[in-house]
């Protein structure tokens, strides 16, 4: 029988299939039924800035109500449903006691400060690790690439001197250079790169003329993007490296193991088919272990990345002209094109 476990961070796992930041690991039963499943570990929801935010203002507005009022009232203190950050950080708490796997901590800031802030605060709860959730989406015209870069290695450079939890950091495959990025993330102190993100984009409705926010889900192709990373940077860093995106099935992450993922994160297939699929994922891994001879991870990690495989540009931008130069036998099956 193939031995599924891994090491992430530091983190010993029953195998390489963590559950990723969604409204899946936010409540103690749904965090024991992953568990249940054959998830090695989960990532809580992620924190955002602004959500607190919000939560602040609406508190301040709930309480100014009461400025004026006389004093016969039945009840002097209005009901206060947002709590902001001890609401989120006792939730958290809820999920790390309901599990024996462990819980990792994701967290999206905006403002410097407040990254250091929530991430002390969140380190207490007794997570397993942080997860830096890079989510950025530039609005300004004028801002350069490097300033955006400079602050966000500046922002894990301080989290690391703050906490002594591992901390890794969720990004976008949208930097002028990723792979340069992602060394010098490597270079602040990063325990883990999880390649990549998914960016949820709006929509135009072109009847109502307004914006729609439809479903993100992945799809099992999308997976071919963290795949090409995985295999550039395989041996090439210190921090760890997470596929994430696309990861649908077996297949799928058996073929991000082979280009140097040491773990993945599974989201839109759990939507999609439900827990059941983290057994049916694991099953199909173990079944092609099996059939391949392999007795560990470690035997086909990293097989199929840019350093371990002979063709030297097989990840670069000459399979792309490779396909141009064939592209008159493609096209004699597509003759409509």
């Amino acid at each position: 029988m193939p031995k599924l476990k891994t090491n992430y961070m530091g983190l010993d796992l029953k195998n390489p299939l963590i559950v990723g930041a969604s409204n899946l690991t936010t409540k103690p039963a749904n965090a024991k039924k992953l568990e249940e499943a054959g998830a090695a570990a989960i990532v809580y929801k992620s924190l955002f800035e602004e959500e607190l935010e919000l939560d602040a203002l609406k508190l301040s507005q709930e309480l100014d109500e009461y400025d004026e009022r006389h004093a016969e009232m039945i009840n002097l203190f209005p009901s206060i449903d947002h709590a902001g950050p001890d609401e989120y950080l006792y939730e958290l708490q809820e999920v790390v006691d309901a599990v024996s796997i462990p819980v990792i901590a994701s967290v999206n800031a905006v403002k410097k400060t407040m990254w250091v802030e929530y991430a002390k605060k969140i380190a207490q709860t007794g997570v397993a690790a942080l997860e830096l959730n890079f989510y950025y989406v530039p609005s300004e015209m004028d801002r350069v690439a490097s300033a955006i870069e400079d602050e966000q290695i500046e922002i894990l450079e301080q989290l690391k001197k703050e906490i002594d939890i591992p901390v890794s950091v969720k990004i976008s495959p949208y930097y002028t250079n990723t792979l340069n990025f992602i060394k010098k993330l490597d270079g602040a102190g990063a325990d883990g790169i999880i390649m990549f993100n998914r960016l949820f984009q709006p929509e135009i409705n072109i009847e109502t003329e307004q914006n729609e926010y439809p479903d993100n889900f992945s799809q099992s192709d999308d997976k071919k993007l963290s795949l090409r990373f995985a295999a550039l940077a395989y041996d090439n860093i210190d921090a760890q490296i997470i596929a994430s995106n696309g990861i649908h099935s077996g297949e799928d992450l058996i073929k991000v193991l082979l280009a140097g993922s040491d773990a993945v994160q599974v989201v839109s297939t759990l939507y999609k088919n439900g827990f059941g699929a983290i057994a049916k994922m694991l099953d199909e891994l173990t079944a092609w272990m099996d059939k391949k001879g392999y007795k560990s991870i470690e035997d086909f990690k990293g097989k199929m990345s840019k350093k371990n495989i002979k063709d030297p540009y097989a990840y670069r931008r000459a399979q792309y002209i490779d396909i141009l130069l064939n592209s008159e036998e493609i096209f004699k099956f597509n003759p409509q094109h």
